[in-house]
């Protein structure tokens, strides 16, 4: 198994694990990806994940550029307009580190 497909089946398990409701992995349309979508208390919550086997070369959360984070509103506009029901909507990135253990670092509303 990829890293990166690692990194996607622990963080689906961490978010259902606090609470959210996972509504889409790998979300696809056309030629745009989000890695989650998922719900919490009436908010979307669009979730890129980066995964890193070691902090060695730095923390998974660095490799989240500015194009990375344009991708990602773009993506989210194409589902919301898809799905308009949705009033409240944030963007998140889980870092998630394997060795030596697990770790997950959450950064709760990006601000773009």
């Amino acid at each position: 198994m990829l890293i990166g497909q690692q990194g996607e089946m622990l963080a689906a398990k961490y978010f259902e694990e606090n609470g959210y409701q996972i509504l889409y992995k790998n979300w696809r349309q056309q030629h745009w990806e989000i890695d989650i979508i998922a719900s919490k208390n009436n908010t979307l919550h669009i979730i890129e994940v980066k995964t890193a086997s070691n902090n060695r070369f730095g923390y998974p959360d660095d490799n989240v550029s500015q194009m990375k984070i344009n991708y990602l509103i773009n993506a989210a506009e194409i589902f919301l307009f898809q799905q308009p029901q949705w009033e409240q909507i944030q963007f998140d990135v889980l870092a998630i580190t394997l060795n030596p253990t697990v770790s997950y670092y959450l950064i709760e509303d990006v601000y773009l």
